[in-house]
């Protein structure tokens, strides 16, 4: 079957029941004219443009990337791709690819070999050494890069230079969902399935847009809404998404109220008895604190506050207070709101009250954002020590200091590890003055852009950026490493469901770029770090050994790699960890019977105060938990710091489009992406436009106090009193580049503010305050992208069957304005 998979992004359905096998359906993008017969070869992959991790295989002919296909075998996605999949991989095959190391001479970058280049990063990180010590030397990394090079980054920052200063992108995104996890089962690692959507009776998304984040998975749940006895959906935003025009309830609040929402929920569940009080008195700690706190937060105070009709509160706690298998995923919606951290945990006590973990149907997801955004939590390029060790468990840091075969001292566990926000503003004081950026984009992806511009462009901070294109951020850059990317390198990822695929190299990277991997590796020896023999810290100089390194480095902890190998990755499916003897096959759930990781010696954080921040004592956290249950943890609802006002009348929100992936460095350079996407635009409500004399296409200027930016309007079925922009849209394919005060800008982190959970100190970038006001009046031709599914709303009801037609067949080619592709 032909399909054009940019107006249909989620294909054709394939129907089934609850407790059914998901059925395969194989998606196929191949260059044109390039048939499958006439393919060299398929290498094993998985997806890197976004977090759901749908298994691949990389078309190779004559050398080059000519498509992809999924792998029918994979328990991620059996066959399916979604949009980014499909196209994203022509990125690499750009003629703008960084392909020879860049040095800044007399204030312009050039062309310089690889000896040059990597000796002025090692020279000048040794000279701050010399200087100042291991607190000049920070490290911000990404969420796409291997498990293995995340493995040897943590070791090399953390062990061999010794610095606290190691965060990544990651923070923007799932800082907390690690948070969140951590507050209540004393660890990070997901306890649901992907596979529990085949068996709930209800899958609650709150603040998800998962039909645009993770395409395959929506697809998931569309073909269960789609067969008999489907779920029902409970869709917690703002916007009107094609999740919330397929949700049973939509509930619509304020941005910044989701802890009054949640509270809400909860007090419904207890006060109706929808409780699982045996499991809770077996297995949870702070039961009568949470009905102690959420008894003060009736429906009709929350209706109130959120804006949201009281009978659609009620009737979304009675669907997941009787659902008998719960679902729940929680994104970004949650993530970079205000109080982040309170409103994630709520997500957990509703499933921990209600017994829903630990079997079928009942899983539990804080989503990441991005394809290895697990990896860097688990391996340690966020801050935190590999494998899960708890920084301020003693025993744990010199578990990891027999590892690495290093004194305990050396590994820093002083103070908690300094997080990306309070990174940036160490660098603007001059205390940091050496930062290496990994394929990211933080002059674009930051928020209050101006003030992050005049940071990574200051004299006295080394900047080194390794990516794969001239960024916004390579462009202030005094070294700039030509990095391989996905394809061009070996190495393994984990998804959000604890799922660990492999990717193998499959064409060569252009010019003289590099594996990261590689980079890394011949930086260290350049510092000459070495372990407490005298040998190199860094033991390894391949990817299947730097994994085996990974494993010994996991044994015994719940992120257990020792039971993978690439030999047992290769061929068939992905596998979910932890695999171990125990668990040769891999680990569907987690939390089985009620069994954590949350005991006081064993568990990755004592966790922390919900509103200060505040880390909790070891000695108060054994007083609280001393065998090891989960934790009820309550929250007392505080209004956003940043509120509306008669001059900033609109509450600004920020989000993703299906059709590109954070900056667009890739999927803009992908054609069937950026035609579909190619220009930032701003949503407002119909009654927002009325009653400014707005119509579809006006050319409006947002503004907020830190900046303006300029969009065309879309009139969506988004709140009143909220604006939306996407947040992928930089300046690199300007030609004019941009004005440093925002005043063309179009990236709308030129308007968010400075401000941060002070939990998980995730970056809030959805309660600005704005105004908008038009600039010149629609010509009355067409928005900047097409009418989707995807991202225009659709009148009318709309029925389980959304997303396109039920397969006839088995493989699904893709079609874009009717050619077959």
């Amino acid at each position: 079957m032909q399909i054009d998979r940019i107006a249909e992004p989620w294909g054709t359905r394939t129907p089934y029941g609850p407790g059914e096998d998901w059925p395969t359906r194989v998606d196929t993008h191949l260059t044109d004219g390039v048939a499958a017969e006439d393919v060299d070869r398929w290498v094993q992959s998985a997806t890197i443009l976004h977090s759901n991790g749908d298994g691949l295989d990389i078309a190779v002919k004559d050398g080059e990337i000519v498509g992809v296909r999924g792998r029918a075998e994979d328990r991620v996605n059996h066959g399916r791709l979604g949009p980014k999949d499909l196209f994203g991989w022509q990125a690499n095959k750009s003629p703008d690819r960084l392909t020879k190391p860049l040095i800044r001479r007399n204030g312009k970058l050039v062309e310089t070999d690889w000896d040059t280049a990597m000796n002025a990063v090692a020279g000048r990180a040794k000279e701050l050494l010399a200087e100042q010590g291991p607190s000049a030397i920070s490290f911000y990394t990404t969420g796409q890069l291997f498990l293995e090079e995340y493995y040897t980054l943590g070791l090399i920052a953390h062990g061999g230079i010794g610095t606290n200063h190691v965060d990544g992108n990651t923070r923007l995104c799932t800082a907390t969902a690690a948070a969140a996890l951590k507050e209540s089962f004393g660890c990070d690692g997901q306890p649901g399935s992907y596979t529990d959507i085949d068996h709930a009776d209800v899958v609650a998304l709150f603040g998800h847009n998962m039909a645009e984040t993770q395409t395959v998975l929506w697809t998931r749940v569309l073909d269960r809404l789609a067969g008999p006895n489907p779920p029902q959906v409970i869709c917690v935003d703002p916007r009107e998404t094609p999740v919330a025009r397929a949700a049973t309830v939509h509930l619509a609040p304020r941005p910044g109220t989701n802890v009054m929402l949640m509270n809400a929920l909860l007090h419904e569940v207890i006060a109706n008895g929808w409780v699982d009080e045996e499991y809770v008195q077996a297995h949870a700690v702070g039961f009568a604190e949470l009905q102690k706190r959420v008894a003060d937060y009736p429906p009709e105070l929350a209706a109130q506050i959120c804006d949201v009709p009281v009978e659609q509160i009620r009737e979304a706690a009675r669907i997941v207070g009787t659902a008998e298998r719960l679902m729940s995923s929680v994104l970004q919606g949650f993530y970079q709101s205000h109080q982040a951290t309170a409103a994630a945990v709520q997500v957990n006590n509703l499933h921990i009250i209600r017994g829903m973990l630990g079997k079928p149907g009942c899983g539990l997801l804080q989503m990441n954002g991005q394809p290895t955004a697990q990896n860097t939590r688990e391996c340690g390029a966020d801050g935190d020590l590999p494998a899960f060790r708890n920084w301020s468990n003693e025993e744990h840091v010199k578990d990891l200091a027999k590892v690495w075969n290093l004194d305990p001292m050396q590994i820093p566990h002083y103070s908690p590890p300094t997080h990306a926000m309070e990174m940036f503003r160490y660098a603007e004081e001059g205390s940091i003055r050496f930062m290496w950026v990994q394929a990211t984009n933080p002059a674009v992806s930051l928020p209050e852009l101006s003030r992050i511009r005049e940071v990574l462009a200051q004299e006295r901070l080394f900047l080194v950026v390794q990516d794969i294109f001239l960024s916004e951020t390579a462009q202030l850059a005094d070294v700039v490493l030509p990095a391989a990317t996905w394809g061009e390198k070996t190495g393994t990822f984990t998804n959000v469901d604890r799922t660990v695929h492999i990717s193998d190299k499959a064409v060569e990277p252009p010019g003289e770029a590099r594996p990261d991997l590689d980079i890394f590796i011949d930086f260290a020896h350049r510092m000459g770090l070495e372990d407490k023999d005298g040998a190199p810290l860094v033991k390894w100089s391949t990817p299947e050994e730097a994994f085996e390194g990974w494993k010994e480095c996991t044994r015994g902890r719940p992120c257990d790699y020792t039971g993978l190998s690439y030999e047992k990755l290769r061929g068939g499916s992905g596998i979910q960890w932890p695999c171990n003897d125990e668990h040769p096959d891999g680990t569907e759930h987690i939390y089985v019977d009620g069994e954590f990781w949350s005991d006081p010696e064993y568990c990755e954080s004592y966790g922390r105060d919900l509103v200060t921040g505040a880390p909790v004592s070891p000695v108060e956290y054994k007083a609280l938990n001393p065998s090891g249950k989960a934790v009820l943890k309550a929250a007392e609802y505080l209004p956003p710091h940043e509120i509306v006002s008669q001059d900033f009348p609109f509450q600004l929100i920020t989000g993703r489009t299906l059709y590109h992936f954070h900056t667009r460095t890739k999927t803009a350079r992908a054609p069937q992406l950026q035609k579909a996407a190619p220009e930032v635009w701003v949503e407002l409500s119909a009654s927002d436009a009325a009653d400014r004399g707005f119509t579809e296409g006006d050319l409006l200027e947002i503004t907020t106090p830190r900046g303006r930016v300029q969009a065309r309007l879309r009139i969506s079925g988004i709140r009143p009193g909220v604006a939306f922009l996407p947040f992928h849209y930089g300046y690199w394919d300007e030609p004019s580049g941009h004005e440093p005060d925002g005043r063309r800008g179009r990236a709308a982190n030129e308007l968010t503010l400075t401000d941060w959970d002070p939990a998980s100190k995730q970056p809030i970038f959805k309660t600005a305050a704005a105004r908008v006001q038009r600039l010149e009046k629609s010509t009355g031709q067409p928005s900047a992208a097409p009418t989707t599914t995807a991202s225009r709303p659709v009148a009318g009801d709309v029925p389980p069957t959304v997303g396109g037609p039920a397969a006839s067949a088995t493989e699904e080619l893709t079609t874009v304005s009717g050619g077959t592709r």
